[in-house]
């Protein structure tokens, strides 16, 4: 569909459940997933990069509405946001997630290391096996890496956006969005000043943005793809909640995302004609939603709580039914 080359099938050797996905890998979007984003207002600080060429230094008004400014988004802010869902689906499971810094880095609070792993959290690599070939962890310790010289294994790219829709191409990963640079006033608080600036304040933000964030996986593992689901429903579903809002100024109302993930089953044209406001799903799509919805994501979920069963004795671990053992 979106690849030339051959794509492999799922391995599921190191699972004790079989898996069984109802369709052929190649007639999927594996091995991207495309998460659909749906942000009214986006403030994430250093994580925008502009293109400006266009305009001379002189000629350029950032608060302009004809400035057709395009860019990207960085995926260094996306990867945290999207790694919090992920920590917090695996430790909802009754495990514990691999904590993301190290154990002796420079912490601003005391004993703030200590406190998080008794809050849901092993120390950063000590779920890795000195035994194993591929130096594999637990499943967070997979997907974004970190440790050694071993990549994560889900590559998260930069979304591009544009504010002209013609020129978004959501099968790579982009998004409709209008830039704006915003500049306030700080002004005293004091009578006596009579509100006199005290300094000004430059932010860069994005809003209205509406498109697809590309996830690449370099290995096709079941469980990958059910940890990413699940964690993307969870970050809907707590959209609001301060801790799990995309980027900064959470106190602004910025951040706040609807997110899911696009159904790997539709081909590029069917996920262009999901973001074409003109077009309408079509019944193969509607199809296609009843399969994934009922057939496949359960087993990717299911592929998840395997994984997560292995690797704590205490958890039950799940039967062909999509239920667990208990």
């Amino acid at each position: 569909m979106r690849r030339d080359q051959d794509t492999p099938a799922f391995d599921e050797s190191h699972l004790d459940i079989d898996f069984d996905l109802p369709r052929p890998v190649d007639e999927t979007a594996f091995p991207d997933l495309y998460v659909g984003l749906d942000i009214n207002l986006l403030a994430s600080g250093d994580g925008i990069v502009t293109d400006r060429h266009h305009a001379s230094a002189d000629r350029y008004e950032a608060d302009d509405p004809q400035n057709q400014i395009a860019g990207q988004i960085s995926p260094f802010t996306l990867s945290g946001w999207l790694r919090h869902g992920c920590e917090r689906v695996v430790q909802a499971a009754g495990a514990t997630a691999c904590h993301p810094g190290e154990s002796n880095a420079d912490y601003m609070l005391q004993d703030v290391y200590d406190r998080d792993l008794d809050a849901g959290y092993h120390e950063k690599g000590s779920c890795v096996d000195g035994d194993n070939d591929d130096n594999a962890g637990c499943v967070i310790h997979d997907l974004f890496g970190g440790f050694g010289d071993r990549a994560g294994r889900v590559i998260r790219h930069p979304i591009r956006f544009s504010p002209i829709r013609r020129q978004v191409d959501v099968t790579k990963g982009e998004a409709e969005a209008h830039y704006r640079q915003l500049n306030t006033q700080v002004r005293s608080r004091n009578a006596e000043d009579e509100g006199q600036p005290l300094r000004q304040v430059t932010r860069d933000v994005v809003g209205n943005l509406v498109g697809t964030w590309r996830l690449t996986l370099r290995e096709l593992k079941p469980e990958y793809v059910g940890l990413l689901v699940e964690a993307i429903a969870y970050l809907d579903a707590h959209s609001d909640e301060y801790e799990m809002q995309l980027g900064g100024a959470r106190n602004f109302g910025a951040g706040i995302v609807d997110a899911e993930v696009v159904n790997p089953l539709y081909s590029d044209g069917e996920l262009r004609r999901v973001y074409n406001r003109a077009q309408d799903a079509t019944s193969g799509m509607q199809t296609k939603d009843d399969i994934w919805r009922n057939q496949c994501r359960d087993e990717f979920v299911r592929a998840l709580q395997a994984r997560t069963a292995a690797s704590d004795g205490d958890l039950p671990m799940p039967t062909s039914e999509g239920g667990d053992g208990a």
